[in-house]
């Protein structure tokens, strides 16, 4: 039976026919010690971990209803299926499929683990933005954090035993940033203390880990206005030493979560700091360098969310692919032309709109997905360049990334909710109903 949620033949079409890792990336330089049948039995693996574990979660299946984060007393709860998705995607080692092995990574290029994300996203997205989120925490505090607390943040990140968020907008600041009034006053010590709130933080809080790293945008007391004046902190939900145990609580208090049309499983919090004066942050890399630091973390993000938009395309067209093969309705075309008397009724993709709407469907999200591929292909040929130290090359794939991925995240979500909103119609009446799926997707994209 064919897969509703997952494509691997056509995920394993893109990767080893149209992009030839095998020839362009495997077997070489960073990827020395990578092959086909390596990466393969990855691609293998994720799409059974999909199918298997992520599916099965999406919806109530009792109630066909999404499943829902709550708030409750300044804590958030996750959906009970999520604690044990959690400890599953962690020990498969998902959480840092192409980090560099010296970090607790695997080492795989980043098409593998975008392919494997594919999948993932399908199947789940709210859960999936709980680690997606960390793991973009977890690469800045790796680029941009020097400090004698790395090394254990990084372990305790990378293998998912602490989770991170992105911590950059408030009420006043959504779009204009540089408007902010989150402030950030040195200590004796070094450190900063953090006050201000955060608004419509996606997995701001929540119970999957015992420890939540908060990398925050905030302004240096004294600082320009304006976005050059920003500056970047990591702040722990709860303070930790050099060895990772934990200590006090830091001042970070969840002050609720939104009410959303869609991904109802992920928490979108609003974060209080300092409330009592006691919250305590880390700068990362230099004053004022806020903006160009955190711009790392958004564009692996906005990758991400293009990703999500060609995920939930694709699985929308497999649903609607599967029930209109089932679903009996009308004459065919051809006996209704010739108005032939008791000619059997037919499966809805016999009819030429439907399989048009079909078409497109498949056409668009095989060609969003390719599109999100191709630009973590150019991610990992830039890689390959810089460690052959060949600047040249290095500059030309950055280019590509760079033109890709305002392109990547837009098309990819726009042309993903065409999709969904075709799969709704195919299914008629029912896709506006939780009995399918579909409805879900389409509120999720």
């Amino acid at each position: 039976m064919a897969s509703l949620w997952v494509d691997l033949k056509d995920i394993k079409f893109q990767v080893f026919e149209v992009l030839k890792i095998q020839e362009t990336l495997l077997g070489k330089g960073r990827y020395v010690d990578y092959d086909a049948d390596t990466c393969n039995m990855v691609l293998d693996q994720a799409a059974k971990f999909s199918e298997l574990e992520l599916a099965p979660t999406y919806p109530d299946e009792v109630h066909r209803k999404p499943v829902e984060a709550t708030w409750k007393d300044g804590k958030v709860t996750t959906p009970e299926a999520y604690k044990r998705l959690w400890k599953l995607y962690c020990e498969a080692g998902y959480m840092a499929t192409a980090d560099q092995i010296e970090v607790g990574g695997q080492g795989f290029p980043a098409v593998i683990a975008a392919s494997c994300a594919n999948m993932f996203l399908a199947c789940n997205q709210a859960f999936i933005m709980y680690p997606g989120l960390s793991h973009g925490a977890a690469r800045l505090m790796e680029d941009f954090f020097q400090h004698p607390l790395r090394n254990v943040l990084l372990e305790k990140m990378y293998t998912g035993e602490w989770a991170g968020t992105m911590c950059l907008t408030e009420p006043g600041a959504g779009s204009d940033v540089g408007a902010l009034k989150t402030t950030a006053k040195k200590n004796a010590d070094g450190t900063y203390s953090i006050v201000g709130t955060k608004s419509f933080i996606s997995a701001g809080d929540h119970d999957l880990t015992p420890n939540i790293i908060h990398p925050v945008l905030a302004r240096i007391e004294g600082d320009p206005k304006g976005t050059k004046g920003i500056s970047i902190f990591m702040v722990p939900k709860v303070r930790f030493n050099e060895q990772g145990e934990l200590g006090e609580q830091n001042d970070v208090q969840c002050g609720g979560i939104e009410s959303k049309m869609g991904i109802h499983g992920n928490a979108t919090c609003t974060l209080n700091f300092g409330s009592d004066n006691k919250c305590i942050g880390y700068l990362m890399g230099e004053e004022r360098q806020g903006m160009p630091i955190m711009f790392h973390m958004m564009n692996e993000e906005r990758q991400g969310v293009g990703m999500m938009g060609a995920s939930l395309a694709m699985a929308s067209y497999l649903h609607a692919l599967d029930y209109a093969k089932q679903r009996f309705q009308g004459q065919d075309i051809i006996a209704m032309a010739m108005k032939i008397e008791d000619s059997p009724q037919v499966t809805i993709i016999k009819h030429p709109d439907v399989r048009r709407m079909l078409l497109r469907m498949k056409s668009t999200s095989e060609g969003l997905r390719m599109l999100a591929l191709f630009c973590y292909w150019c991610m990992d040929n830039e890689i390959s360049a810089m460690v052959d130290k060949n600047e040249e090359q290095q500059a030309y794939w950055h280019g590509f990334i760079e033109i890709l991925t305002p392109i990547v995240k837009a098309y990819c979500t726009d042309m993903g909710m065409d999709c969904c909103q075709l799969a709704v119609q195919t299914y008629g009446g029912y896709g506006f109903c939780r009995e399918y799926p579909v409805e879900q997707m389409m509120r999720d994209q």
